[in-house]
């Protein structure tokens, strides 16, 4: 029979049915991730999960809460019960919880004091971009340091709109969907129904630079980011530019350079919802079109999140390989190479590899 792995008192506990290595979750669950869309958060508490934790996330009097998602009398999720304006109410018992995840109605004992144990742990949160991201091991209230959270070129900057797409699950590890979206070499191949050219497969020479927080690449090449169809889409001669700023473990921006001075800005969250599982969240900014339907944004990007996710899913070994010699390289894996050079350095072992 297993056994439980033992920590020390200033170690994390692992979730129940962990799927990642011990060593491996402690150092991710230091990050920040995001959990769900700012829009979700509302009539019902929401149920999610992130590195195995299942989370509940709800509003009482205004404040968003991040919590366990577990009663702590009787182990029914939070996310079965009820919202209400100043909390969640379980749906076992009735036991309400409010603004900082206390405790503050048992209906079997309403003249007894709560005891402390009633109350959740709760999680920190911040809302960036439309998302709310927490971190399983800062403390409650806690907020990302500088850096902590990738920055996104534009987003604020007038004359920009930002668009929250919905998310998509991907039943495969968030560190292949994050070394996809930064791969230059697959577009020919995998986008032919979107954007891609099956007649442009060619990958010009490009570098990646390494910063405080991951790396930059600017990739400069003839194929075009105009949906397929569309009208406009051939410019003679024109150079694209697509600048990637990666922020590990797994996130990133995409600027496109698009002719003129129109700008797209693509944002890449791969959220481990376990080992196998990543919930990918992407906010753009763009400071042209915004006239249009932003329902024909979040269509056609799906179409593009669907081709890469049926590649992801497929990919094997299903972790993502650190050591370099487990999988043949060429010279268009630049952007590839330097990220599981940053996965290493992070400490990261055993579970990204076969």
């Amino acid at each position: 029979m297993a056994t439980a792995a033992i920590f020390t008192p200033d170690e994390p506990v692992l979730p129940r049915n962990c799927t990642f290595d011990p060593t491996d979750w402690a150092i991710l669950a230091q990050h920040w991730y995001p959990v769900a869309l700012v829009r979700e958060i509302g009539d019902a508490p929401l149920g999610t999960k992130l590195l195995d934790q299942p989370l509940v996330i709800y509003r009482a009097e205004g404040e968003i809460v991040v919590a366990p998602d577990i009663c702590p009398h009787r182990g029914v999720p939070l996310s079965m019960g009820t919202q209400t304006g100043s909390g969640v109410v379980c749906a076992y018992h009735g036991l309400k919880f409010g603004a900082g995840g206390r405790c503050v109605h048992v209906p079997a004992h309403p003249a007894k004091g709560i005891p402390d144990r009633m109350h959740l742990k709760t999680y920190p949160h911040v809302e960036r971009y439309g998302l709310i991201w927490t971190c399983l091991t800062a403390a409650p209230g806690a907020q990302p340091a500088p850096g902590e959270i990738l920055d996104v070129p534009h987003w604020d900057e007038p004359g920009y709109q930002q668009i929250v797409c919905p998310w998509i699950d991907i039943h495969g590890f968030a560190g292949r969907q994050m070394e996809g979206f930064l791969d230059v070499a697959h577009f020919a191949f995998v986008h032919t129904d979107t954007f891609g050219d099956a007649n442009n497969a060619e990958v010009p020479a490009y570098k990646p630079r390494t910063t405080d927080y991951g790396f930059e690449a600017e990739y400069w090449s003839t194929v075009g980011n105009y949906p397929i169809g569309v009208s406009g889409r051939g410019v003679p001669d024109f150079r694209w530019l697509r600048h990637f700023r990666c922020h590990v473990p797994f996130s990133a921006s995409l600027e496109i350079h698009f002719p003129g001075a129109d700008r797209l800005v693509v944002v890449n969250c791969a959220s481990p919802v376990s080992a196998k599982v990543t919930r990918l969240f992407a906010p753009i900014a763009r400071n042209f079109d915004t006239d249009l339907p932003v329902q024909d944004v979040y269509d056609f990007n799906l179409r593009v999140f669907h081709e890469d996710k049926a590649i992801v899913e497929a990919q094997m070994p299903e972790e993502l390989p650190l050591d370099p010699m487990m999988e043949a390289h060429i010279p268009a894996d630049m952007s590839s190479l330097a990220y599981r050079r940053l996965l290493r350095d992070m400490g990261l072992s055993r579970f990204f590899t076969s």
